[in-house]
């Protein structure tokens, strides 16, 4: 294969990064819900409950950005401060900006304190933002925080929304000015997802002819990455490198969510991901997990089991291990599955025509006549049941978007729309126009 690749390494901006910091119970996952825009980390009342969604988008104005909640970043059994320390250091290593929270109402602690010594170091912008100042009264209280070393405190309120517009506008004073860096829209874009030593960086190493990455037995060894742009048989692409671990150590290497954030960087900048599996270990929960968000976010997917050499197999392996796959990951029913062996480079050549064929499906648009008769034969071949003594109907249906192909379907009643029957019309278009490789939307809407 290398003789059909030419490669070179560019460099990509992604969207700033700003990571909220704090000791626990200072209001992190408050605010992150309150700048995200919805109810994604849990929160309660006690310290160290974070435990769900620790990443996501956000915008203030004119700025797009990524912002993580470090609260939710569970470093196990660890000591109190010890935690405090690592989640801090994730949060260096991966912001541009970071949000530097403390609780207006219990005063300077010496929590604060050991996080403002770990923030020193960074070199990092750091905005001080003073949380709990409900009403004006309390803003006198904030000058106590300018003993912290990080300049003019924000006071905010996280319950009632309170002063962010401001701590958000300081934020992106500090943003990196570059360009966007973005690829042509013909290039196709794929990343390689999956936990530690699974096999990404030999897989990388093996499409591009060349051992561009850190190969180890050893999880997490892989080093900080620029992506690789590469022409295969005169069509150019773009393999983005998801592990880049820039820092040796336990918690990088022993954190869930930390490679599940770095994961979400390369997803976002994607057209198709590649799920990467270990064929002698077998699947576990964090598989999923990761795979899941690459599905939430709308790209292609090709389910990759890697390591396939040194399975021992006969004529049923690959036919179970893919009935085992299809029970784990019911969510992906849409992804084909490639099995092959990064380190022989056996059945590699079977990769690259199947990311092709992912790619053209995820940007796939189909004549809108078209799609109407196939709806219309579904509907009278299976026509929708009766909700309360009314059915739906369905008008007609036309495709509003690609990147995943997104489908509107006008109808009398939008609420009679129930899931299985939606699931029902996808299959039907699955059954029409293929879409392997992709996941579609199906959006009911109401006619008038």
């Amino acid at each position: 294969m290398s003789n059909k690749v030419k490669f070179e390494r560019v460099k990509f901006m992604t969207k700033p990064v700003v990571a909220i910091v704090g000791r626990p119970n200072v209001g992190k996952s408050t605010i992150f819900n309150r700048i995200v825009g919805e109810r994604i980390s849990i929160v309660e009342d006690i310290p160290g409950v974070t435990r769900d969604r620790i990443y996501s988008s956000a915008e203030w104005l004119a700025h797009n950005f990524n912002i993580i909640d470090t609260g939710g970043i569970d470093i196990g059994d660890e000591p109190f401060l010890e935690q405090i320390r690592q989640q801090a250091e994730i949060a260096i290593e991966e912001a541009d900006v970071i949000i530097f929270l403390v609780n207006g109402r219990e005063g300077v602690t010496a929590a604060d304190e050991e996080v403002a010594k770990i923030l020193y170091k960074s070199k990092k912008p750091v905005v001080l933002a003073v949380n709990k100042i409900d009403n004006p009264e309390m803003r006198v209280d904030i000058y106590d925080f300018y003993a912290l070393g990080f300049g003019e405190p924000f006071p905010i309120s996280g319950a009632h929304g309170l002063g962010l517009g401001d701590l958000l506008d300081e934020a992106a004073k500090h943003f990196p000015k570059h360009d966007s860096g973005d690829y042509d829209e013909d290039i196709v874009k794929f990343s390689l997802i999956g936990r530690p030593n699974v096999g990404k960086s030999s897989l990388t190493n093996a499409l591009l002819g060349e051992d561009r990455v850190i190969v180890s037995d050893v999880a997490g060894t892989t080093r900080d990455a620029i992506d690789s742009k590469f022409t295969y048989n005169e069509k150019d692409y773009v393999i983005i490198d998801t592990a880049g671990m820039r820092k040796k150590g336990k918690v990088y290497e022993s954190t869930e969510k930390y490679s599940v954030l770095r994961a979400l960087r390369a997803i976002e900048r994607s057209d198709v991901v590649l799920v990467v599996l270990d064929g002698e270990e077998g699947i576990i929960e964090q598989d999923k997990h990761i795979a899941g968000y690459a599905h939430e976010a709308g790209r292609a997917i090709i389910i990759v089991v890697n390591k396939w050499d040194v399975v021992e197999k006969d004529e049923k392996t690959m036919k179970e291990f893919e009935q085992n796959i299809r029970e784990h990951f019911q969510f992906l029913s849409y992804a084909p599955i490639v099995f092959l062996s990064a380190k022989t480079k056996k059945r590699i050549h079977t990769l690259m025509p199947m990311i092709d064929l992912a790619s053209e499906n995820h940007s796939r648009r189909v004549q809108t006549n078209i799609l109407n008769e196939v709806i219309m034969d579904a509907i009278a071949m299976n026509p929708a049941p009766t909700d309360k003594g009314k059915r739906l109907k369905v008008y007609y249906a036309t495709q509003v978007s690609v990147k995943p192909p997104g489908f509107v379907v006008f109808v009398n009643d939008a609420e009679l729309m129930h899931f299985s029957y939606q699931r029902f019309l996808e299959n039907r278009i699955r059954d029409a126009f293929g879409f392997e490789g992709t996941p579609i939307k199906i959006f009911a809407r109401e006619r008038n």
